[in-house]
């Protein structure tokens, strides 16, 4: 006899006609999920560029105290920055990494992550609800978050960041089906 959540997975799957995950609602096994997905997005590649202050970061490996992004360069009415008057993130940031060890990284589109998508120094279980949220999270369901970290090129720039910095951990796939897994074991957060 299938659970009620199992029956949901099972309908849902039907209805968009994509197999939904093998995970049925299970607390443990979504909290194993969530650990992958959180390695992700607390990593500095991710949470660099997904903070509250208006000030991107650079931090990491690469950097052992973390710091405000150099030239004193600001999130700007769109995201797309505005620190000194008239530079935008794209000024420096290109449609592709710089070929030079710690040069200018780059894809198209450029920028922040919109103010109401911070997780930069957040717990696991902050980002947990966050993501969860669609008032926090692009106005996204769990299904469009995966499919956003899979498809967004800015997004994918995280686990090809160009010479002399530490990829994400995993892939943009990977994480993609650790978010679906997450989901379909009831999207559980830490300690809740």
């Amino acid at each position: 006899m299938l659970t009620s959540a199992a029956m949901l997975v099972t309908l849902a799957a039907g209805a968009s006609g994509q197999e939904a995950p093998a995970t049925a609602a299970d607390p443990a096994r979504g909290l194993e999920e969530w650990e992958k997905i959180h390695a992700v997005f607390s990593h500095p590649r991710c949470a660099n560029c997904h903070v509250e202050d208006e000030h991107p970061r650079w931090s990491g490996p690469e950097f052992p105290v973390a710091q405000h992004h150099g030239f004193n360069v600001g999130r700007g009415a769109d995201g797309s920055g505005l620190g000194n008057a008239g530079q935008r993130c794209t000024t420096c940031h290109f449609d592709s990494n710089s070929s030079a060890l710690h040069g200018p990284p780059g894809v198209e589109g450029w920028h922040l992550a919109p103010a109401e998508m911070v997780w930069w120094q957040k717990s696991s279980a902050e980002i947990c609800a966050q993501i969860k949220d669609p008032e926090r999270n692009g106005g996204r369901t769990l299904e469009e978050v995966a499919t956003h970290v899979r498809d967004d090129k800015l997004v994918a720039w995280g686990w090809a960041p160009g010479p002399g910095r530490e990829a994400a951990p995993g892939s943009a796939q990977e994480t993609y089906e650790a978010i679906r897994n997450w989901s379909a074991a009831g999207a559980p957060c830490p300690g809740g």
